[in-house]
C-alpha cells in the first residue's frame, strides 16, 4: 500500500554520511559551561529533564526561567533553541540564537536556526553571509542551501555548479541531482531537468515520491502525458490515496500539469531540508530529524507532506498532543485530510484517549467513508477496543469498496475474521482467514493466527502445524509466532519438541505474560516443576489479564495437572 506520508521509499544515505550531516550540537550536551550553574539550578534541572523526554513546551518554559538570572549562558540558550525548534517557533529560536552568538561558540542548532530565519524572508544574501561566517546546517546540506541562495541572487551558473559538486560526492548523488533538476525546472529548463530525472545517474530519485511527482509534472509540461502515465503506473501500486488518484486521472485525460513542486529558491531550501529529513527518518534520532522537518515546514507552511512528517516525528518522540495539533493543520479540503485524521486518531490513542480516537475516525468515516483506508482504520480502532460488532460494520464497508483482485486488502479480511472469532463465530471467521491467505499466501500474521486457532480448537492439526511452521519461517524473530509453534507441539502432546521453541520465544519476548505462562506449562509437562513455578510467578509480575492471572495462581497452588483436570470436568 502506498505510503502517503512521505515517499515510496526513502532516499538512502550511509551511516557515515548521516554522521557527517547530523547536527552534532543538537543535544544539550554539545555546549559545556565553563562554570557550573549556581542560580536557578532547579529550573535548569527541570529543563534538562523535560528535554530528555522531548517535552519541548516544558523545556522552553524552564530554560526561559533559568535565563532570567543568566541571560547570556550558552548552555541555557542552546537548550532553549533546541526546544523552540522542536515547537517550530523559529522566531523565538532566532532571538535566542542571536544572543548565543555573543558566546563565540559554534553550534549547528544555532546555524540551522539563523539560516532558516534568513531564508524565510528570502534574504538570500543573508543566507550566504551566515554560511560565510561559519554557520552551518550540516556540511553537505550547506552546499545545497548555498546553491539555492546563489540562485536567489541570480547566479544560476554558480548554483548549478554547487549542485553538481554535491552530486559527485560519494553517497550524495541522489540529493545533488534531485536539487539540480528542481532548480533547472524552476528556472524553465524543463528538458535539462527531465534528462537528469530520467537518466541512469538519478538513482533513487525514481523511488522518492516527490521526485516522481516532479518528474510527472515536468513530462506533462513537455506535453508527454503518455510517458508520464507510464511512469506513474510503474511507480505507484496498491491502494492509491485521493491525491494520486486525481493525479492519474488528470494524466489519463491529457490535462497539462503545472510544475509547482519548487518555484522559488526559498522553496528549494525547504525541499532540501525536507528531503534530508525524509531520508534519515528511521535511521537517525527523531529529535534530529524533527529539527530539519520543522525548518522545512517553517519555510513552506502550506506543504501537507511536511506537516505530516512533523506530526509523525512528534509521535515518535511521544509528544502526542503536539502531534495531534500538527495533524490537525491539514485542511479538510486537502486530499491527504483522511491520512492526517488517521494520524491524529493514532496520536490520541497513544495518549490514552481511545474514545477520542474512535470519535475522530467515526467522523472521518462520515465525510470520507468512500476511502478503504478510512474504514480499515475505524475497524481496527474498534477491534482494539473490543467493540467487535461495530468493527465488523466498518470492515464490511471497506470490503464493499474493493473491486477486483486487491492483494493489499488482506488486512480487512484478516481483521474482520478476528472479530468474528472473538465473537465465537469461528465458522464465519474461517473463510475470512482463508481469503486473507489467498490474497497474501505467506503472510505470517494470518498463518500464525489461523494455525494457532486450529490447534486451540483441536481441528485440522496437521494443516495448523504446517501453517505455524510457515509463519516461523517467514518471521523467525517474532517471539509470539515461535510461541505458537511451541504451543502447538504442547497441545499435540509432543512435549519434548516444545521446549526449544518455547525457550527461544521467551528470550524474544522476555516480559510477555502469555509467553512466560506457556513456558511454565511446558517446563511442568517436561518434569521441570520448580522452573515451571518460577516462570508462573514471573508471568504474574507482567500484569496478565485477571482471567489469566486467576488461572496462573491456581497452577501455583495446586499444579497444572489438577487445574487441567478441573477444567476438563467443567469446574
Amino acid at each position: 500500500m502506498t505510503n502517503r506520508l512521505f515517499c515510496l521509499r526513502r532516499l538512502t544515505l550511509s551511516t557515515a554520511i548521516l554522521l557527517a550531516l547530523a547536527l552534532p550540537g543538537h543535544s544539550q550536551d554539545a555546549v559545556k559551561p565553563t562554570e557550573p550553574l549556581t542560580e536557578n539550578a532547579g529550573s535548569y534541572l527541570a529543563a534538562r529533564v523535560a528535554s530528555g523526554h522531548s517535552d519541548f513546551t516544558a523545556a522552553a518554559e524552564w530554560y526561559s526561567k533559568a535565563l532570567v538570572s543568566a541571560p547570556d549562558d550558552p548552555i541555557l540558550l542552546q537548550g532553549l533553541i533546541v526546544a523552540q525548534i522542536g515547537l517550530g517557533d523559529f522566531e523565538a529560536a532566532t532571538l535566542a540564537a542571536r544572543a548565543f552568538l555573543k558566546s563565540g561558540i559554534s553550534n549547528p542548532s544555532v546555524g540551522l536556526t539563523l539560516i532558516t530565519g534568513r531564508a524565510a524572508t528570502q534574504d538570500y544574501a543573508g543566507v550566504l553571509d551566515e554560511l560565510r561566517q561559519g554557520q552551518s546546517a550540516g556540511p553537505t546540506l550547506d552546499n545545497l542551501i548555498k546553491g539555492w541562495a546563489e540562485m536567489g541572487q541570480g547566479h544560476m551558473t554558480e548554483a548549478l555548479a554547487l549542485f553538481e559538486d554535491v552530486s559527485k560526492a560519494s553517497g550524495f548523488e541522489p540529493m545533488g541531482l534531485y536539487q539540480q533538476a528542481l532548480a533547472m525546472a524552476s528556472a524553465g529548463d524543463l528538458e535539462g531537468a527531465e534528462k537528469i530525472l530520467s537518466g541512469p545517474a538519478a538513482g533513487s530519485i525514481a523511488t522518492f515520491r516527490r521526485g516522481v511527482v516532479a518528474h510527472l509534472q515536468i513530462l506533462s509540461q513537455l506535453e508527454r502525458n503518455a510517458d508520464a502515465l507510464k511512469l506513474f503506473d510503474a511507480s505507484f501500486t496498491g491502494a492509491l490515496d485521493p491525491d494520486l488518484l486525481d493525479l492519474r486521472r488528470r494524466l489519463e485525460a491529457g490535462e497539462p500539469m503545472v510544475f509547482d513542486l519548487v518555484t522559488t529558491p526559498k522553496e528549494g531550501i525547504a525541499e532540501t531540508l525536507y528531503t534530508f529529513a525524509s531520508a534519515i527518518s528511521g535511521q537517525a534520532e527523531p529529535q534530529l530529524v524533527l529539527a530539519y522537518a520543522r525548518a522545512a515546514l517553517y519555510l513552506r507552511p502550506e506543504q501537507t507532506e511536511m506537516k505530516l512528517l512533523v506530526a509523525a516525528l512528534l509521535n515518535d518522540v511521544q509528544q502526542y498532543a503536539l502531534a495531534a495539533e500538527a495533524f490537525a493543520l491539514v485542511d479538510v479540503a486537502d486530499p491527504a485530510f483522511h491520512a492526517a485524521e488517521i494520524g491524529r486518531a493514532d496520536a490520541l490513542k497513544a495518549a490514552g484517549d481511545t474514545e477520542g480516537a474512535i470519535a475522530v475516525l467515526k467522523d472521518l468515516a462520515k465525510s470520507h467513508g468512500q476511502i478503504v483506508q478510512v474504514q480499515l482504520a475505524l475497524g481496527d480502532a474498534l477491534r482494539r477496543a473490543e467493540r467487535y460488532d461495530e468493527a465488523l460494520v466498518a470492515y464490511d464497508a471497506g470490503i464493499a469498496l474493493i473491486s477486483g483482485p486487491a492483494p493489499w486488502s488482506w488486512p480487512l479480511h484478516y481483521n474482520r475474521a478476528i472479530c468474528l472469532e472473538r465473537l465465537g463465530r469461528f465458522a464465519e471467521a474461517e473463510p475470512g482467514f482463508r481469503k486473507a491467505l489467498e490474497l497474501a499466501p505467506n503472510q505470517p500474521q494470518v498463518l500464525n493466527y489461523l494455525g494457532y486457532t486450529f490447534i486451540d480448537r483441536g481441528e485440522n492439526l496437521d494443516e495448523a502445524l504446517g501453517m505455524i511452521k510457515a509463519a516461523v519461517a517467514a518471521a523467525p524473530d517474532q517471539g509470539y509466532i515461535i510461541d505458537s509453534l511451541a504451543w502447538a507441539f504442547y497441545r499435540l502432546g509432543r512435549f519434548a519438541e516444545a521446549l526449544e521453541p518455547m525457550e527461544r520465544a521467551s528470550l524474544l519476548e522476555p516480559v510477555d505474560p502469555i509467553v512466560t505462562d506457556h513456558l511454565g506449562d511446558v517446563y511442568w509437562v517436561n518434569g521441570r516443576k520448580l522452573e515451571a513455578q518460577f516462570q508462573w510467578q514471573r508471568a504474574l509480575s507482567f500484569e496478565p489479564t485477571e482471567k489469566d492471572a486467576e488461572r496462573i495462581r491456581a497452577k501455583l497452588k495446586m499444579g497444572l495437572d489438577l487445574v487441567l483436570e478441573r477444567e476438563k470436568a467443567g469446574n
